[in-house]
């Protein structure tokens, strides 16, 4: 079995109907599920120095670790997610 990183991907104010999409969706993968965790208050470093990263459609807002046999398993778990922009999916090596 892989692990594999699920990336979410874009932030709009959460409803109530949004929040428990979100609930049916994480109940439903709970089975393959290694860690979820939220993410806030995003800064970028780069050459050009450090900027604080807006809270918007392109935000990471949120990380699931599942396991799966393969990036078309963790893509097939990834579905059923009511993001809001996207998810990414990478298989997480270990060096």
């Amino acid at each position: 079995m892989k692990r594999f990183m699920l990336l979410h991907v874009g932030f709009e104010k959460p409803t109530p109907e949004i929040m428990a999409a979100w609930g049916a969706w994480f109940a439903a993968v709970k089975e393959h599920t290694a860690e979820n965790a939220g993410l806030r208050g995003g800064r970028e470093l780069s050459r050009d120095g450090m900027r604080e990263l807006p809270w918007d459609h392109d935000a990471l807002t949120g990380y699931t670790i599942v396991n799966a046999e393969s990036i078309e398993g963790a893509a097939r778990l990834a579905e059923g997610n009511p993001f809001i922009t996207a998810i990414r999916i990478y298989e997480i090596t270990s060096h």
